[in-house]
Order: structure tokens, then C-alpha cells, then sequence
């Protein structure tokens, strides 16, 4: 993948964010998609070879698409100013999540805003076992790679509904959002080892991803 190339054509349509724009440029928007999908194929076999529990997603499925929706949000420009998609991917929440961007480049995971029932059922085992998530996210390496949990400005102030205030993890209880990212820079991308750094990131992100997988889908 020449994500050089990548970042030039998200940097052009950026400057020219326009339906009309990306009519005349089709063909390079989707050579350049189809770069991007042929480059998470190859990761996503490499990942389902290395985990046992990897549910397999190919390119076309974990691809977002790169129009906003203006439907919900008429304020944003036309299109999105990066590629993104979703690896090991059963449902679009707890996926492994790779953005790259103008302005934003990041590998993140978990669970974002999730409904009520996802989000009460990531709280019963925490509950239940909080201790293990405590391993998880204090562990030296995954502080390292993603500095703690995503700092979620909408946590709840007091003990959820059901909670005491006391409770031996409430700090935990109280997120609305629970998820890590792992921030990257474009010179990251840029590097020929950016591959091997992807799969790093996933092995020290999948403990964390799967203790709330497991907590959603039991």
C-alpha cells in the first residue's frame, strides 16, 4: 500500500471538497480505495492466522464509506477527510478500528456511546469481575501503548442506575464509553515497519477487546 499516495489524494480532496471534485477524479478515489482494501485484506489474513478467535472481514466489509452522512450532521463538508475500517468485525461496536487521516490517524478499540443493553451488560461484568479488566488496562504495556482507557467526557458523574457509589469499581462502572486508542502521526504510516506496529497494537488491544466482547455477547 503507498499511503503516500493515500495522503495525497485526501489532502487534494480536502482542498476540493465537492461532489463535482470527486466526479472528475472517480478513478483516482477508487484506485485509491481499492489500494486501501487490497491492504486490509492482507492484514485481515494475517490476523486470522495469529488469532485463533479472529472473525474474518474482508476489505469491502470492514471499509467505511467516506461520505458523511449530512443527514444527521448538515454541517460537515461533504466527505470524510480519511480512509477507516473496521477489522475482526461482528458487529460495527468492539471491532478493531483503523483510521487514517489529514488530521486524525489512530487504531482504536472497544466499545463507542454503546446502547443501553450492550452498555449494561459491559457493567454486569465488570461487576463480576472487574479485577481481570483492572489487569488488563494497568498492565505496563498497555498503558505504554495507549496511556489507560479513552478519557470519555461524558462519564457519569455519580454511580449508574443499580450502583452504589462505594462500589469496589466504580470508577470503571461509571464510563459511557469504554474504548482505548493508540494515536498515530503520518511519518508513523510512513514507515516500512507501519504493518508490523498495526499487529502490535492489535495483540496488546485484544485482551481488553475481548473481555467486553465476551461481556456483551454472553
Amino acid at each position: 500500500m503507498n499511503f503516500k499516495e493515500l495522503f495525497e489524494f485526501l489532502s487534494e480532496l480536502q482542498q476540493n471538497n465537492s461532489k463535482e471534485w470527486m466526479d472528475k477524479n472517480r478513478k483516482w478515489y477508487q484506485h485509491t480505495r481499492n489500494s486501501f482494501i487490497q491492504w486490509l485484506d492482507k492484514l485481515d489474513t494475517t490476523l486470522a492466522t495469529m488469532d485463533p478467535a479472529y472473525y474474518p472481514t474482508p476489505g469491502k466489509k470492514g471499509i467505511n464509506r467516506i461520505n458523511n452522512n449530512l443527514l444527521f450532521h448538515p454541517d460537515r463538508p461533504i466527505y470524510k477527510d480519511h480512509f477507516a475500517a473496521g477489522l475482526d468485525q461482528r458487529s460495527k461496536q468492539g471491532d478493531f478500528y483503523i483510521q487514517i487521516g489529514i488530521n486524525d490517524c489512530e487504531l482504536a478499540g472497544g466499545y463507542w456511546k454503546p446502547n443501553q443493553t450492550e452498555l449494561s451488560s459491559i457493567r454486569e461484568a465488570i461487576d463480576y469481575n472487574g479485577d481481570e479488566l483492572l489487569k488488563i488496562i494497568n498492565k505496563k504495556s498497555f498503558q505504554k501503548t495507549f496511556g489507560g482507557l479513552y478519557p470519555a467526557k461524558d462519564k457519569l458523574s455519580k454511580a449508574p442506575k443499580g450502583y452504589t457509589i462505594d462500589h469496589e469499581y466504580i470508577d470503571l462502572l461509571r464510563y459511557k464509553t469504554i474504548a482505548v486508542i493508540h494515536p498515530l502521526t503520518k511519518e508513523d504510516i510512513l514507515q516500512e515497519d507501519f504493518d508490523q506496529r498495526v499487529i502490535e497494537v492489535y495483540k496488546e488491544m485484544l485482551p481488553f477487546r475481548r473481555y467486553l466482547n465476551e461481556a456483551v455477547t454472553v
